[in-house]
């Protein structure tokens, strides 16, 4: 009889943890290849998590609402027992704190096993990565209360605990001696030396026992939904990574629009599909990053890594009010017609919830089509780890003038904004605005007696 174990899968490039929403089994449960066992949720999209054997659930080693990182173990199946034995483990879901021996190494079994301690001694919940971090720097459970968190209600993230290593390290902050020289599952409540006791309680009182706000007038408190939650952190972090700037200019599209109310209705009809706006901006914008390639690209330390494929995200809201981004994979090999097909179908998938993890990943370009409720121009934040995002206004007929070989005249014209928000560390505004401008003369010189 053999146990096999089920962890946390990889959901994308960037990702590093996922939080359980819901278990469809219970230990005991028989379960199939292939049968999904639990729904877990990244910061980018829900998904189902399926048995990867055939046998009897005999462990569940995270409840609902745990954050898990990528690669954790958490359930075990038992093979080659007749379905419906009982279980040799209780039916309760295990916490984090018990990990199995044989599939965790003994430096992540320190930092598991001292979760409890944690949480007993603090409202502070600690990831298994960020105990493990910890365990192997030697940071003590009591240091690492006195680490401010940025994450969700003040939680210590992986960004924050590596920080703190670093800063240590270079010795811009205070390291407690006494913290250091044990590993955190062997912290005990015992007095410590006096500068632990200095530099802990200080940071313990900022964060215990927050004031409830108060909100003068007559209001209404509703509560962030996970989704919202989740791209309002994203959001945050970055622009704390990224210094944005952000360009403008405008371009006249009155060829494209013209074409394009000539051709839609034989269009759906040859093709069995709607030609929509955004495909045509995308193949625009695919052959501007082929001239400008460092647009197409990301940031890791000093490293500047230029991404070969070009796979493009388009914003999308659904119908809560939130925001997601599915991916248009190697746009570049894509005629006007796979491009109309991709978009309408990662749309639709998008607004019905069947969007699979790899739809919404790896994206190396965005773009954001805030002219669809109406705005002229936006301001949008880079989607990490990408360096730039682009967007497009609504569309509007306006007065300007026209140049010719005949002289200077005044046309109504359709009119749109366009505008591009970039990571300046490594997209200087004369390649930003160059790009952006090329984007815009692509779209003015559309050929308005061109096929598709």
């Amino acid at each position: 009889m053999a146990t096999v174990d089920l962890v946390m899968p990889k959901m994308g490039e960037s990702i590093m943890e996922a939080t359980i929403l819901k278990w469809h089994k219970q230990a005991g449960d028989p379960v199939r290849m292939d049968e999904t066992v639990l729904d877990i949720a990244t910061d980018k999209v829900d998904s189902e998590v399926p048995s990867t054997a055939e046998g009897v659930l005999s462990e569940i080693l995270f409840n609902v609402n745990d954050v898990v990182p990528i690669g954790t173990v958490i359930a075990r199946i038992r093979t080659g027992a007749a379905e419906g034995t009982a279980p040799s483990a209780p039916a309760t879901p295990q916490t984090p704190a018990q990990p199995a021996p044989q599939a965790t190494a003994p430096a992540q079994q320190q930092p598991a096993q001292a979760a409890p301690a944690a949480q007993a001694n603090s409202n502070r919940f600690y990831s298994p990565l960020v105990l493990n971090i910890a365990a192997q720097e030697g940071v003590g459970l009591q240091e690492l209360e006195g680490i401010p968190g940025s994450g969700n209600e003040g939680r210590v993230t992986k960004k924050d605990i590596l920080q703190y290593v670093s800063d240590r390290r270079n010795g811009t902050t205070q390291s407690p001696a006494a913290s250091t020289a044990m590993p955190v599952a062997q912290e005990s409540p015992a007095p410590q030396p006096q500068q632990n006791q200095m530099v802990v309680p200080m940071n313990r009182v900022e964060k215990s026992e927050p004031q409830p706000a108060s909100y003068g007038g007559n209001v209404e408190i509703l509560e962030m939904d996970r989704m919202r939650r989740l791209i309002a952190d994203h959001m945050v972090r970055s622009k704390h990574t990224s210094p944005h700037v952000t360009s403008f200019t405008e371009a006249d599209v009155t060829n494209l629009v013209m074409w394009r109310d000539r051709v839609k209705k034989d269009f759906e009809k040859r093709e069995g599909t709607r030609i929509t706006f955004t495909p045509l901006f995308i193949e625009a914008i695919v052959r501007c990053i082929k001239r400008f390639p460092l647009i197409n690209s990301s940031v890791d330390g000093h490293n500047m890594i230029i991404k070969k494929d070009i796979n493009i995200g388009m914003a999308t809201a659904l119908p809560s009010g939130n925001l997601i981004v599915p991916v248009i994979r190697n746009a570049d090999q894509l005629n006007l017609v796979g491009l109309a097909r991709q978009v309408n179908h990662l749309a639709d998938q998008a607004r019905s919830n069947k969007l699979k993890p790899e739809d919404i990943s790896d994206g190396t370009f965005t773009l954001t089509n805030v002219g669809t409720f109406g705005s002229l121009m936006g301001t949008p934040i880079i989607n990490q780890p990408q360096v730039a995002i682009l967007a497009v206004g609504a569309i509007k007929k306006r007065p300007v003038v026209v140049e010719t070989a005949q002289g200077d005249s005044i046309a109504i014209r359709h009119m749109m904004y366009l505008s591009m928000s970039y990571d300046h560390r490594i997209v200087d505004g004369s390649l930003g605005a160059t790009f952006l401008t090329a984007v815009a003369r692509e779209l003015e010189n559309f050929q308005p007696d061109r096929s598709y």
